[in-house]
């Protein structure tokens, strides 16, 4: 393994660093972890339902609520 101080970098080997690092950090930041995998067909089925319900005129609340009853931080 090839070990270099920052110290021995150039300016732009320095800057093609921080740009990797930063761009690295981002997609682990902004990436799906469930990108790619099927919903069960349950879930779905539960999804399509409460989207019809919302649809036809059904109550929504807002997360603030939902996650005070969970008793969560938001």
């Amino acid at each position: 393994m090839n070990h270099t101080n920052i110290a021995d970098l150039t300016v732009d080997e320095f800057k093609d660093l921080i740009r990797e690092v930063v761009t690295r950090t981002i997609l682990e930041v902004l990436s799906d972890p469930d990108e790619g995998l099927e919903l069960r067909e349950d879930i779905e089925a539960k999804l399509q339902r409460s989207l019809a319900a919302v649809q036809a005129g059904g109550q929504t609340a807002p997360v603030e609520e939902v996650a005070a009853r969970l008793g969560l931080k938001w």
